[in-house]
Formats: C-alpha cells, structure tokens, sequence
C-alpha cells in the first residue's frame, strides 16, 4: 500500500539528477569539440593580401606584431630556431631577414662587413637565414669540450698486485667573435671550470689565451705558455656539425708545442698567431723548446651550451663513464 505522505519528483527534476549523476562517472572531454574545426592559416610574412584577419591566437591579440617583432630581435638565434616551432605565424614571422643579418654579421664579424655581403650573394642566394644555416661558424655560447683519457700502472703493493690507473681529463675551448679564445687543460669537470673560463681569471686558474683563424671548416689558432722559456701551442681543427648549422662538433687534426723567442712576442696579448704563421710543423725558434707533434689526446671536442654545463654527461666520473663517444 502506497504512502499517502510519498514525494512526488516532477518528470524534469528526475532527469536533471539523474544527468548530474551521470556526470560523476563519465570523463569530461572538451577537446573533442574541436573537431571538424578549421583554423585559417595566417598570413606569410609580407604578403600583399588587404583582407582583415582577427586571429584566434589570445597571445596574439594581446601583443602586437611591433612588439613581438622585439622580443624576437633580443633573442639568440638558437632561440630564434625553437621558436620558429611554435606556430605558424610565429615561423612566417622569423622568416624576416632582419634577425637573421644581425645574428650572421655578429658570428663573421672579423670577416668584415663587405665581406660577408660578397659572400652573401655569391653563395648563398642573398639569404641570410640560409647563411646562418650552412656557413661554418665557432659557436661562442657556450665550451668546446674535449674529454680524453690513459691508463698509468700504479705502484705494486707487496709485490701482489700491479694496481693500474683510468686518468681522465678534459681540454676546454671557449671562442669569441673578436677572433680570440681561450684554452684550458684539467681534469676538473664542466660545470666547475665554465666559471673561470673569462678573460678576468687569474693565473692560478690556468687559462690562457690565443688568437684563431677560421677559414672554411678549418680553424688555425694558437697560444702562449708565457714562462721563462715561453712555448706556443699550434691547433689545427676542422669544423663540422650532427645536423645542418649545428656546428657541435670539432675534430683536432694536430697539435705542436714549439719554442719561441722571447723577441718574438711582446706580451701575452699579442697576436701569437700571426707569429707562428707560415711555421713548418716541426719548426721552432728556441733550440731549448723543440718542436713536439702530439698523437694522444686528440679526440674530438663536443659543444656545449652555458645552460647545459650543469647536466652535461661529461660531469660523471670515470666509475660511471668510463669511456665518451662524441658522435
């Protein structure tokens, strides 16, 4: 027998619970709204169509194109490059040949500008973009890294055992567009020499500095050991990349120590590579100092970004990475 005091739940309200019900055990997919939705392509960049466009894109009906043109100027070029990927517009937009021309007259900036332009036309279609791309260039945002390693036999303990040792250490590089570098040896990891690698640090550091040449994919550089018998150390690399423009990646093709006269150089600021050029491979100016062409340690140098030093894989020690293939 039914209640006389039953509630009675109007046909409407019923389905309204019932469809919030529901909505706790089905999954809420708005994107799925997007489909068969067609977003119109943006414009390229300097095209001469006249009719209005509203994009769809909030950041881009927040920024004007004036002030995105900015930002883009006070980016690296390798930030140019990510965010080319980024959208369509954003792709058109770094097509424009301003940002590309600064960044290629910086990195050859001792070629000089006439130069370049000549280059510019002769191989490369007056494209600087495909400049940047396909020129051999040094990269000075970050180190060159050399990681080498020998065995040396230990002292015999008790005439037992014949300990042996895995010595490792590494040759730094750090480039600038003025034509001079800076050169290291030590056995100290990445992320602790990327802090002295300056021209303000001191000698205990043991950074020093030389001039270099590039010509083509071959870099000519060289630097003094000042001293009482002052040495210099004559490199010769050839310049090459894992993908096109990525210039990672360096070969060391040979490496001389030679004598020098003390007559011959002024300081250690000194264009020690117009000193040295023209020498012989064996040839040497201090009879005290021969001429010495070294055969180990000369495996490639890998590139890599200041914002990369700290989790670089050259950071691991020997027990974890015994041996590194550049690539």
């Amino acid at each position: 027998m039914a209640s006389d005091y039953a509630l009675k739940i109007p046909p409407e309200l019923e389905a309204a619970s019932r469809l919030r019900t529901v909505q706790y055990f089905v999954t809420q997919r708005p994107w799925l709204d997007l489909y068969g939705v067609h977003v119109r392509p943006v414009a390229p960049f300097g095209s001469a169509s006249s009719k209005p466009f509203v994009d769809p894109a909030l950041i881009h009906r927040c920024l004007p194109d004036e002030l995105l043109s900015e930002v883009f100027a006070r980016m690296t070029p390798y930030t140019l490059g990510r965010a080319a990927c980024v959208c369509r517009k954003w792709r058109y937009t770094l097509r424009n040949p301003v940002f590309w021309r600064f960044a290629c007259l910086k990195a050859w900036q001792s070629s000089g500008v006439v130069e370049n332009y000549k280059i510019l036309q002769s191989k490369y279609e007056s494209s600087w973009r495909k400049m940047w791309l396909l020129r051999p260039r040094v990269r000075t945002d970050g180190l060159y890294v050399s990681r080498n390693t020998y065995i040396r036999a230990g002292v015999a303990e008790w005439k037992v055992t014949n300990p042996v040792h895995l010595v490792c250490y590494f040759r730094y590089i750090r480039f600038f567009p003025s034509g001079r570098f800076l050169y290291k040896n030590s056995s100290q990891k990445v992320k602790d020499v990327v802090k002295c690698m300056n021209f303000r640090a001191s000698r205990a550091d043991c950074v020093f500095s030389g001039h270099y040449a590039l010509s083509d994919d071959k870099i000519e550089a060289a630097v003094l050991y000042p001293g009482m018998r002052p040495t210099v150390l004559r490199i010769r690399l050839r310049l090459r990349g894992t993908t096109a423009g990525a210039n990672n990646r360096m070969d060391l093709l040979s490496l001389v120590t030679s004598g020098v006269n003390a007559n011959e150089v002024n300081g250690p600021d000194e264009d020690i590579l117009g000193v040295v050029e023209g020498w012989e491979e064996d040839e040497s100016h201090n009879p005290d100092v021969p001429a010495v062409s070294h055969k180990r340690g000369l495996k490639p140098l890998v590139f890599i970004p200041f914002e990369e030093v700290e989790t670089s894989d050259l950071n691991l020690p020997v027990d974890k990475m015994d041996y590194y293939v550049p690539g």
